[in-house]
């Protein structure tokens, strides 16, 4: 690999992505917080599960889905089984292999978060930005993905 110098419009792009997006997440953080819910990986991981539908997902498929490192998870998931929001199932032809699957209260949960956290985006993205504006970011967010989301 070739050293490069990024461009002074990289860097400063980058700088104000980094910076937007951790405030972004912050004041979203902050307001689910206030409302006395659980912090946003909660609705990550109860969004990915509620999405694969009754057959659930085996944990290394949910790492693959959620911005999470993989302890993260395993300690995230122990705690929303015993809050009773999912469930872990064993896997027939994997006798060491698990299954997690959310559970009603979990989908309930899920929806309760997502009343404020949808409330969030509208705020903090939706009532900041047009329409047009926002399919152009929304644009340049996936050509930088790994793959590109081209669309």
């Amino acid at each position: 690999m070739t050293k490069r110098s990024p461009s002074p419009e990289t860097i400063k792009a980058w700088g104000r992505l980094m910076r937007v997006s951790r405030q972004l997440v912050e004041k979203t953080e902050d307001t689910l917080k206030t409302s006395g819910l659980p912090p946003l990986a909660w609705y990550d991981v109860l969004h990915e599960l509620a999405e694969a539908g009754e057959g659930g997902l085996r944990p290394f498929e949910l790492i693959d889905r959620v911005l999470l490192a993989q302890y993260n998870v395993s300690r995230l998931l122990a705690r929303l089984e015993a809050d009773g929001l999912v469930e872990k199932l064993p896997v027939s032809d994997d006798g060491r292999g698990q299954t997690v699957r959310i559970t009603p209260a979990g989908r309930e949960t899920r929806r309760r978060i997502w009343a404020v956290y949808g409330a969030s985006i509208a705020d903090l993205m939706g009532d900041r930005l047009s329409a047009k504006e926002l399919e152009t970011l929304a644009a340049l967010l996936g050509r930088l993905r790994d793959p590109p989301i081209l669309e």
